[in-house]
């Protein structure tokens, strides 16, 4: 039986390198994988999913109105989909995250999810959420703060290097406006 996974860490924990690696190793076997992107994340360009060491591939796209049970249907229709695989998975609704589920109770195709749990004030995100609530499978990726410890939070900076506490929830960037921490520093830096 197929399984939700969430895959969830802070920035910097090689998200997108363990989704790459993931769809090699299927496609590898001969089988087919769908990888999916939210369009508003277009810092390497929309449809392209990036890792930071330098792999790639290309990606669908999905927007928040998509319905994801039909877009992989569609796919699935054309030829066989052994795996769904999806980048930036905090950025989905809560219906697209029900959608997914339907990928794997009702299609039998395994869907891995990897994301942020949380944004730049500690608050988590809606996709991650229902990830969160509705995985079969929790997979914690480990990213290390600048003092040895985990970093299991995000902190937005502006261009002086000062921690952001108010603004729009999504906003992309990478390392230039985002700095994974441990929640002891993000605290004293948060709420300084």
């Amino acid at each position: 039986m197929a399984k939700l996974y969430f895959y969830y860490s802070s920035m910097n924990a090689g998200k997108s390198t363990s989704l790459l690696q993931s769809s090699y190793n299927y496609r590898e076997r001969g089988m087919n994988t769908l990888v999916m992107a939210p369009e508003l994340d277009d810092r390497y360009g929309a449809g392209q999913v990036t890792s930071r060491i330098g792999l790639e591939t290309a990606a669908t796209t999905f927007r928040p109105e998509d319905n994801l049970a039909e877009t992989v249907a569609a796919a699935h229709a054309n030829e066989p989909i052994h795996c769904v695989l999806i980048d930036e998975a905090q950025f989905l609704t809560k219906q697209q995250v029900l959608q997914l589920t339907d990928v794997t109770d009702i299609m039998n195709i395994p869907v891995l999810a990897y994301g942020l749990r949380t944004d730049f004030r500690g608050e988590p995100f809606e996709g991650s959420k229902y990830l969160l609530a509705w995985s079969d499978n929790l997979k914690e990726l480990k990213a290390i703060c600048h003092c040895g410890a985990k970093a299991t939070m995000v902190v937005r900076l502006d261009e002086h290097g000062n921690a952001i506490q108010e603004g729009a929830q999504i906003e992309i960037g990478g390392n230039d406006r985002y700095v994974s921490m441990c929640r002891k520093h993000f605290k004293a830096l948060f709420y300084a």
